[in-house]
Parts: C-alpha cells; structure tokens; sequence
C-alpha cells in the first residue's frame, strides 16, 4: 500500500471513528440523561433512534449524490451539519430548562450528518483501491476504526459526562473539526470512471443491479441490520442494567461497556486481512461470525450473572467482528464504482435501521424476563444463519464473480 494512499485511507478512517463517537458516547450518558432532564427510559433510547432514522432515510439520498458529484464534495458538508448539531444540542441543554426536544432536533441534524458522511466511506474505499486484495484491507482498517470508535465511545462519554452531563454533545463539533482538516488535505479522491449517468439512466442501472444481484445483496442487508440490532439493544441493556443493579457508573461503566466492543474492533481488523478476495471466504466468515453470535445470545439466555454476561458479550463482539468486514467487502467488492455508492448507501441504511432499533426493543422488552429477551435475540440470529447459507452464494473460483 502506498504511502499516500495509507494517508488517504487514514483520514477517512477518522470518519466512522468520529461519527461512531458521536452516537455510540452517549449509550451510558443515556441514564444520566435520563435523571437531568426527568424523562423515561424509552424517551432517552430516543436520543439514538431518532438520529438513526434520520440517517436511514437520507443516506440513500447521499450515496446517489456523491455517485454524481464526488465523494468529498458530500463527506465535507456533511460532517459540517453534523457539528452543528452538535452544538445545537450542547447549547440547548446548557442554556435551556427543559432541553429536550431541541436536543433531539440537535440529534436530527447529526443523523443528517452522518448519513452522508460515514456511509460515502465504503464506497471512496473503493474507489481508492483497484487490487480487491487492498479494498478487503482498507474496509477492515475502516470497520476497525467503527468499531475502535465504539471502544472508545461508552469510556469517553462516561468520562465527559462525569465533567457535565452535557458534555459530549459539545465536544462533537471538535472531532468533526479535526476529521474535516484531514479530508480536505490529505484525501485527493479518485475522479469518476465515467461521466456521470442521468437521473432515469441511473435508476435504471440500479434496478438492474438488483434484478440480477438481488438475492445476495438483500440478504447482506438483513445480516447487517441483525449485527447492529443486537450489538447497540445489548448495549443499552448492559449500560442500564450496570447502573440500576450494580450501581456502576462513569468510567468504570465505560470500560465494562467497551469491553465486547475491543474485542469486535480486534476482530475486524484481523478479518480484514484474513478475507482477501475470496469470496467464498467472506461467505464462510459471515457464518462464522453471525453463529457465533448466535450462540452467545442462546448462552446468555441461561443466566444473567454479570461475569457470565460479559464473557457471553465477549464471544458476540468477536462474532460481529468477523461478520461485518466480510459484508463489507462483498458489497462493495460486488458492485461497479458508477453505483457503488448508491448500493453501499442502502447497505449502510439497513445497518442503521439495526442500530435505530436496538435500544428503544431492548428497552421495551426489558420488563420481560431474561430468558426471553435473548432466547428472541438468538432466533433472531438463527435467521441470519439461514438467510446467509441461502442467499450468499457466489461461485467458486480464482477471482469468483456473482
């Protein structure tokens, strides 16, 4: 890889690094949220939700726009609304006696944000990189760097919140700057192949693209979304349950939270390098990856001691971590640059619509006992099992094609 290109690739690592903070921090500032402002638990979980819908409905829109336009031309100005949402929010709950729901305007223009900065960040790898050998490496240093954000996240934000509470909506706009600074000089992105194609022509190529690679790209989605509604709802459940039971808070909480999520951040960058261009292998990790998962969701539904929960949190982060640079890079790997982006928008989409709904089920489904609760979690697995043996089936071979 070249030294330039390990620049570029650096840089735009930051994006899901800063994006990730942006989200994932307040998973256990969320209680306390909770408490300051006097609202319910399914309220707080709103706080992740509404940026994640948010962020569903508008990243298609971005990965179209920057299949026309260029990647940079949609990374910079969206990661500049994502800092103002950021101090929107910071702003409402320092200056404001009842902050709500213009924190959770604050939070509608980070999902903004996000939909069309983080989600461009496949795509541009992909573009960067013409050896399928160096695309599968950059999309596990990017998932790595998702994810490292995510061990980071619940650490940072408990530390910040410990200062004031709403500290880390504040300190957004800052890891924003520094990501902007990065992309605008040290990221040259690569010009289009083509001239771009007209609105209906587009369209057309997409529904193409589906007609004829539909089965495997939809069950890529499902997986995707499985993997986040899992991980963020169990998440939420942990941050809440090491409060209101263990009576954990600050940064001991963030380091117990961060625990599965270094070992997801661990396991991404070794499976990055590990799939290569084989994708029959990135079908294998898949399976490993979600039946890990899915074993772990089944064990934990026999107990709920803490020491036998982490451990079984633990197994699922490696789980997701295999599974989710494999996803990566048959999306992005499987589809022309002309609509890359657009396909990997949907694809990030669907990931989001896991993370959107993972808290505010957990929450719900809280007041149901614990077998339950992760007996549903492991079925829900199973079904990524099934979907992934069924639908992804690409064909055998030196440089396999669909």
């Amino acid at each position: 890889m070249e030294d330039k290109k390990k620049w570029d690739l650096l840089s735009i690592a930051s994006i899901p690094l800063v994006m990730t903070l942006g989200n994932s921090m307040l998973i256990p500032v969320l209680p306390i949220i909770e408490r300051e402002l006097s609202i319910s638990s399914f309220q707080a979980s709103l706080l992740i939700t509404i940026y994640s819908v948010v962020a569903i409905l508008c990243i298609p829109v971005a990965g179209y726009i920057s299949d026309q336009i260029g990647r940079k031309r949609v990374i910079i100005p969206s990661l500049i609304i994502a800092a103002i949402g950021g101090l929107l929010a910071g702003f409402a709950s320092w200056q404001i006696e009842s902050p709500y729901w213009l924190i959770m305007v604050g939070r509608l223009l980070q999902g903004v944000g996000a939909a069309g900065a983080s989600p461009i960040v496949l795509p541009l790898v992909g573009d960067l990189y013409k050896d399928e050998q160096e695309v599968s490496k950059g999309l596990g240093v990017i998932e790595t760097s998702n994810t490292f954000g995510k061990v980071l996240s619940p650490i940072v934000g408990a530390f910040l919140a410990s200062l004031v509470w709403y500290l880390p909506f504040l300190a957004f706009p800052i890891f924003c700057l520094i990501s902007i600074i990065m992309i605008i000089f040290l990221v040259e992105s690569p010009p289009m192949n083509k001239v771009p194609l007209a609105g209906k022509e587009f369209f057309r190529s997409l529904k193409v693209i589906f007609k004829r690679e539909g089965p495997w790209l939809y069950a890529v989605f499902v997986i995707g979304a499985i993997c986040m509604f899992i991980l963020f709802g169990v998440l939420f459940y942990l941050s809440t349950m090491l409060e209101e039971q263990y009576q954990i808070e600050g940064v001991k909480k963030g380091v117990i939270l961060a625990i599965p999520l270094a070992a997801l951040c661990v396991a991404s960058l070794s499976a990055g390098k590990i799939i290569g261009q084989e994708k029959w292998l990135m079908k294998r990790m898949t399976l490993t990856g979600i039946s890990l998962l899915t074993v772990s969701m089944l064990a934990l539904s026999f107990s709920d001691d803490i020491y036998f929960l982490l451990s079984a949190l633990l197994s699922s982060g490696v789980g997701i971590g295999i599974a989710l640079p494999s996803l990566d890079a048959l999306v992005t790997e499987g589809i022309q640059m002309e609509q890359r982006g657009s396909v990997t928008s949907l694809y990030s989409s669907m990931r989001f619509v896991g993370v959107a709904a993972g808290p505010p089920v957990f929450a719900i489904l809280m007041d149901v006992t614990h077998f339950a609760l992760f007996l549903l979690q492991a079925g829900i697995g199973a079904v990524g099992i099934v979907i992934a043996i069924l639908f992804i089936q690409p064909d055998k071979g030196s440089k396999p094609t669909w």
